[in-house]
């Protein structure tokens, strides 16, 4: 006797609702009058964020907080150690200078905290650098 014929299960989506329908209408009339034939970037791939190393299932709430604004600590600190080795670069005078190395420096130690390590820069070498960094620049 022969079995009987397998059933294939479809994946039927759920009914929508008032609103999505409502919704899903718009589209459709948007798409016939032409509303997203010339959008910038039309027949380009998207430009998604690399983000591989995210666990799945922790990918909408990174973009979430992404989108809103919100960094993590490690690059807020780079971002404030960037800021104060541009304001090193203006500095009028030795003053001025050692208190941005010495502002660095907290960052420097902050950000080296975060990740586990300790850094430190002594001012001499510091100076050296900044002094570098602002000829490169000049140029």
């Amino acid at each position: 006797m022969a079995a009987p014929p397998k059933r294939v299960k479809r994946n039927i989506p759920p009914p929508l609702s008032g609103f999505d329908a409502l919704v899903e209408k718009h589209i459709r009339e948007a798409q016939a009058d032409g509303v997203f034939d010339h959008l910038p970037g039309a027949g380009k791939p998207l430009q998604l964020d690399d983000d591989a190393m995210v666990p799945e299932e922790l990918r909408a709430a990174y973009r979430i907080l992404k989108n809103s604004g919100y960094v993590p600590p490690e690059v807020e600190a780079l971002r404030d150690l960037r800021e104060v080795e541009l304001m090193l670069e203006r500095a009028r005078n030795e003053n001025e200078r050692g208190a941005l190395i010495g502002k660095f420096n907290l960052l420097l130690q902050r950000t080296g905290a975060m990740r586990g390590r300790h850094f430190a820069v002594d001012n001499d070498y510091f100076q050296r650098v900044a002094e570098n960094l602002a000829q490169r620049r000049a140029k």
